[in-house]
């Protein structure tokens, strides 16, 4: 048992047993060192790893699965860069992909990229509509549209569509 500060029974260092505790005689009970731990707290202590180790493999499974995920989109976007550089024969660096458009979940991307060489978006510009797996580094191009100059992807802006998946995303 520990002795409080100013007990008669306490040594030199404030403890009973004279072993210079004076740095812990201030603290409450619930947070001074034991000579030996109740049977309560072993239970407690069980518990308290039991959910700690199950936060550990929550953890370490969401970051699995957060690097899973994030490996195949880069290896799908490297594919459909691929593509659009195969499908139209320039080798240009400027190209955007979009992941929204198609689908955020759906795994289909719109890949657009000037036809002529220039700064991003101020030549006329060839989106292309790429799905499927990934084949000898490349996914198959399921239709597009071209672009005016100086435009966003919009609706209103699309022309020249091509391919049957492109009619309902292309204006007539």
């Amino acid at each position: 048992m520990r002795a409080r500060a100013g007990d008669p029974t306490a040594g030199a260092g404030g403890t009973a047993d004279g072993s210079g505790g004076g740095a812990f005689a201030r603290l409450p009970d619930g947070l001074a060192p034991r000579e030996q731990e109740p049977a309560r707290s072993r239970r407690r202590w069980a518990i308290e790893t039991a959910v700690l180790v199950l936060v550990g493999v929550f953890l370490l499974v969401a970051v699995a699965n957060d690097l899973w995920r994030q490996s195949d989109v880069n290896a799908r976007l490297n594919a459909d860069l691929r593509s659009w550089r195969q499908y139209t024969g320039h080798q240009y660096h400027s190209i955007s992909v979009d992941t929204q458009l198609l689908g955020r979940t759906s795994q289909r991307e719109v890949v657009c990229g000037n036809t002529t060489p220039g700064p991003p978006k101020e030549r006329t510009q060839l989106c292309l509509m790429v799905w499927g797996p990934i084949r000898g580094g490349v996914r198959t191009v399921h239709g597009g549209w071209y672009l005016p100059p100086r435009s966003e992807d919009v609706y209103g802006a699309r022309y020249g569509c091509f391919g049957p998946a492109a009619r309902s995303y292309c204006r007539r």
